[in-house]
């Protein structure tokens, strides 16, 4: 069984760059710019803004002493190494947890962890492997 939120999965963005398999999504509201991977060439409104999925692989995944430590995606500008947020759902099937951090990420597991041993509202921080990639909605 999944558990799931409410919560939407879709980080919405700008498109501050794009070339073959990269892009650079700008994050409204902060100075975010990262560095992901994508499969295909991504076609921003006028304006310039996309709206999709980012999903990352996560090294062994931490629950957070009390919930402390806030919400991050660090490096401010490259690609995505750290990440730190709380979990807005589960996917058991899937095996993937959703994190808000600066924006929502989907995760898989590098390790044999698994989505069960996690729960909504917890805060968690994990390493990101590379190759964290953005799927246009």
């Amino acid at each position: 069984m999944s558990n799931t939120t409410t919560a939407s999965p879709l980080a919405k963005g700008t498109l501050v760059q794009q070339s073959e398999g990269k892009i650079v999504l700008g994050l409204p509201g902060s100075e975010y710019q990262l560095h992901l991977l994508t499969d295909a060439a991504l076609t921003p409104s006028v304006t310039g803004k996309i709206t999709g999925t980012i999903t990352a692989e996560a090294q062994r995944v931490d629950k957070t002493q009390n919930g402390t430590g806030g919400r991050f995606i660090e490096p401010v500008y490259g690609r995505p190494r750290r990440i730190q947020g709380r979990i807005t759902a589960t996917d058991t099937a899937a095996n993937t947890i959703t994190v808000f951090a600066a924006c929502p990420v989907v995760c898989s597991f590098a390790t044999d962890q698994s989505a069960s041993d996690f729960e909504v509202g917890q805060t968690v921080t994990f390493d990101v492997k590379p190759g964290a990639k953005f799927a246009q909605a």
